[in-house]
């Protein structure tokens, strides 16, 4: 991979328990800063704690527009921070993102909520089993699954464990979530990047962000699944580089 230029900032945000080191692969070709959600690392956790607090509380620390990528729960978090905050920023890419990640009797392109509900329940049982459990679900039906298991078990813990509080919290943000009032708020240009068999965040979603969202695209890989910033690191630092980097949207 080629590293390329970058005319604006772009700022990272990573996922559901893990941190922002999880892009450093992808920052050495798509140079930026990768950012701790509130509640990771040294940053304070808003209360409420919800993709709209969360999206306030990083908007807080931007001085200028940026090129936003949020991944999974993150890009949970990078929707309603371009619906709430559009003068930060200048284009969004959301990958493996949702407007809402479990289903609802109007919705049913998320996780099904026993499943989270079990992982909840996991969760103050055996955190870090509860932790791996749920990175393993990332990968599964892609391509490269072992390897992509592999990488995000290495990183997951690579800056210590992660708050069992912010744990907690962030998956009654994923229970809780529904960004959809905000699509047709979004205003920038927007890419969503999707894998083809991912389980968590299924296409069907990726499709809704790509259709509401005024003007947005779709770049779908066949043989990815949650994390194609991993499986397929060449395909998309290409289609998000073009993106970022086109004079038009």
């Amino acid at each position: 991979m080629t590293r390329l230029p970058s005319s604006l900032a772009t700022l990272y945000l990573h996922g559901w328990g893990l941190h922002g080191g999880i892009w450093d692969g992808m920052r050495a070709v798509l140079p930026g800063r990768a950012a701790d959600l509130p509640g990771y690392g040294d940053t304070p956790a808003p209360t409420p704690y919800t993709a709209e607090t969360l999206a306030d509380a990083l908007a807080a620390d931007l001085d200028a527009p940026v090129h936003l990528l949020g991944w999974s729960m993150g890009g949970m978090v990078a929707q309603a921070l371009a619906a709430r905050h559009p003068d930060k920023v200048a284009r969004l890419v959301l990958v493996g993102s949702s407007p809402a990640f479990v289903n609802r009797a109007d919705w049913s392109s998320g996780l099904a909520p026993r499943v989270l509900a079990g992982f909840a329940h996991d969760l103050a049982r055996d955190h870090r089993a509860t932790l791996l459990r749920f990175l393993a679900l990332q990968a599964r039906g892609g391509d490269a699954a072992r390897a992509v298991v592999g990488r995000l078990r290495t990183q997951v813990f690579a800056r210590g464990e992660p708050a069992l509080a912010a744990l907690t919290a962030g998956l009654e943000l994923l229970r809780a979530a529904d960004l959809r009032h905000l699509a047709g708020h979004i205003g920038c240009p927007v890419l969503v990047v999707h894998g083809a068999h991912d389980t968590l965040c299924p296409v069907e979603a990726g499709h809704w962000l790509a259709s509401r969202i005024p003007g947005a695209r779709m770049a779908l890989h066949p043989g990815a699944a949650h994390a194609p910033f991993i499986s397929h690191p060449d395909w998309f630092a290409d289609v998000v580089g073009g993106f970022l980097h086109a004079r038009s949207a």
